[in-house]
């Protein structure tokens, strides 16, 4: 969830960290700082914003062509300056950041200070820091062995840069449980939680996997060493990222930008996957699995958040289409459980980073159990594409929003395309159904486009509605996910208390909300329990809610009856929220905007959660 970015070259190493700090603000933060080595280390950190660190930091020495930067987003201790990355060592002469969580800090922070540590802070990273020191010293080993000694005696997750004043000409780092990438330029080197503080300067990276130390020297070749003292040869691969997929590109805020890219992040998810002419789907990074898929007892689908409704809608797409048992889990509940998993069920882990703190340890909880693991990801090299036995991409691109829209749209095509590709090695389907739904996923960018031209009418609506206290979303089948969805999009970044629930619920407790003062939200297209739904929408109405509805395009009964209605394209319903969320998004972006919000970096939230 932290920000880590550090430079070691030739060049003045402030200015390319504060810009990396800048590309890595989407990930939510409260506090951020430098540490900069010119033969004096000189340490900067200011609770707030990038901004006001500049502030700060504008009549400081800001010398130095090696140095680290972070932005904190709080675990141990509030948001203040004390609690602020870097961390200086007791003698100042070693500097860490550091991302994750270090879960028995408080016994080795016991032991420390009855060695006469003193603490300035209330992280367990200053912990780490003064550990290393105490090894070093105790042990009399150089820096480098120091942090490996230390790190086989903490448990918990981490990923950590450190500058020395000892070691001016390198920098270590190193992994478990948290991203870290390397990138290599000429005569230099960049280290950062994730590829967006590096892409500008090099295409080249290295990914650290767990439990493995980089040491990174100015004028040698990188090296890398596992936690057991073993030598491992740097992997180099080429970034797919592209510089003009992380600025706005003209619009207000990334979130906007993202809900407008999901014509074409649609597209490129089906790219080369689906051919029309031929009839068939073929997702090559699941090939050698699809049988083991197509005969499984049943689907386990794991995922935090906005994936797990995205797998939401998997279940319904395997069940109907594939017709394999699904049970959809959120990964946080999963890993503390003792589910009952066999050598014949095959785990799904959905993650938007591939890099979720909860969903990657269920995926090892699952393969304790020996079952097959399938990963859908966006980032590539990402920790879950890594530790999956295959997996697809869904080539939405980088998504910098904290709100997630355009991974979620990505990630029911690709579970689409899974469930198609089952189905239609199992027989499941008739010719001209598939054929029918692949024809209709073709189409679909265009529909999501024709969506958005609804955007002006529902700015009007967001204006009514920006200042109500709380909202219902109700959805039935394929369009409840999509309720839960659009509720956690409004509570996200707007700050308003919002529900989801199946239109049919509504009657066993939510109508209790129902008065003048409750705007409900109904998904109601023509397709599926669509009679059901205009019941659901009266009984509101007699109770004088107030009801905004997304109607399927020539709607006349729900127009009758809602205050207000959005019209989107006509859509087969095993795909239909694909393009009824396209309202909901645009929806909870407008309110979000005319309440002030910082939309894309929301209080409190993190884009990537690598933490529990």
């Amino acid at each position: 969830m932290c920000g880590i970015v550090a430079y070691i070259g030739e060049r003045q190493a402030y200015p390319l960290l504060i810009k990396g700090l800048r590309r890595l603000e989407y990930r939510g933060y409260d506090s951020a700082g430098v540490a900069l080595l010119n033969g004096t280390l000189n340490l900067y950190k200011q609770k707030g914003k990038v901004a006001d660190l500049e502030k700060y930091v504008k009549d400081k020495d800001l010398k130095g062509t090696i140095g680290i930067g972070h932005t904190r987003w709080a675990t141990h201790g509030e948001p203040n300056n004390e609690n602020a990355h870097p961390h200086y060592s007791s003698t100042k002469r070693h500097v860490i950041i550091h991302n994750g969580i270090i879960e028995n800090y408080a016994i080795l922070k016991k032991e420390l200070i009855t060695r006469g540590y003193k603490f300035n802070s209330e992280t367990d990273t200053e912990v780490l820091i003064h550990l290393i020191e105490d090894i070093q010293v105790k042990e009399d080993v150089d820096l480098v062995e120091a942090v490996r000694i230390a790190l086989n005696q903490v448990i918990g997750a981490y990923a950590i840069v450190i500058l020395s004043k000892d070691c001016p000409d390198q920098l270590i780092a190193a992994k478990k449980g948290s991203p870290l990438v390397i990138g290599v330029g000429d005569n230099e080197f960049f280290v950062a939680s994730d590829a967006t503080p590096i892409v500008e300067h090099t295409k080249n990276v290295v990914y650290l996997n767990d439990n493995e130390i980089a040491i990174i020297n100015k004028n040698e070749k990188l090296k890398i060493k596992t936690i057991k003292n073993k030598n491992k040869t740097p992997y180099i691969e080429e970034l797919e990222m592209n510089l003009e997929a992380l600025e706005k590109g003209g619009y207000d805020h990334f979130m906007l930008k993202e809900i407008y890219e999901q014509p074409r992040s649609i597209k490129d998810s089906m790219r080369g996957r689906l051919n029309l002419k031929k009839g068939i789907v073929a997702l090559g990074g699941i090939k050698d699995y699809e049988k083991k898929l197509a005969n499984a007892d049943r689907i386990i689908i794991i995922a935090c958040g906005t994936s797990w409704h995205a797998g939401l809608v998997g279940e319904y797409l395997f069940e109907e289409l594939a017709r394999i048992p699904v049970e959809v889990e959120y990964a946080s509940e999963f890993r503390y459980r003792d589910p009952i998993i066999n050598e014949n069920d095959v785990v799904i882990a959905i993650s938007q980073s591939g890099e979720t703190a909860d969903t990657l340890a269920a995926i090892e909880l699952a393969k304790s159990k020996g079952a097959t693991i399938l990963g859908i990801c966006n980032v590539v090299g990402s920790s879950i594409a890594r530790a999956t036995d295959a997996g697809s991409y869904t080539h939405a691109g980088p998504e910098v929003g904290v709100a997630s829209t355009k991974a979620f749209t990505a990630q029911i095509t690709l579970l689409t395309l899974m469930a198609l590709s089952v189905a239609q090695k199992k027989g499941n389907l008739k010719e001209s159904y598939f054929r029918q739904i692949l024809n209709e996923l073709t189409l679909i960018p265009g529909k999501v486009q024709k969506a958005l031209e609804a955007d002006e009418q529902i700015k009007y609506i967001a204006g009514i509605y920006k200042d109500v206290q709380n909202m219902l979303y109700l959805g039935r089948g394929y369009n409840f996910p999509v309720a839960l969805e659009g509720a956690l999009k409004l509570k996200e970044i707007s700050y308003i208390h919002a529900e989801g629930y199946p239109a049919a619920e509504m009657k066993h407790g939510p109508i209790a909300l129902i008065d003048e003062e409750m705007p409900v939200i109904f998904i109601a297209t023509r397709k599926g329990s669509y009679d059901k739904v205009v019941s659901n929408i009266q009984e509101v109405k007699a109770r004088k809610g107030k009801i905004i509805a997304i109607v399927s395009e020539g709607d006349t009964t729900v127009k009758e009856l809602a205050d207000h209605t959005i019209e989107i394209p006509e859509v087969m319903e095993p795909l239909v929220p694909l393009v009824s969320v396209i309202p909901l998004q645009l929806l909870s972006y407008h309110i979000a905007v005319m309440r002030g919000c910082n939309v894309d970096q929301p209080r409190n939230l993190a884009k990537s959660v690598t933490v529990e």
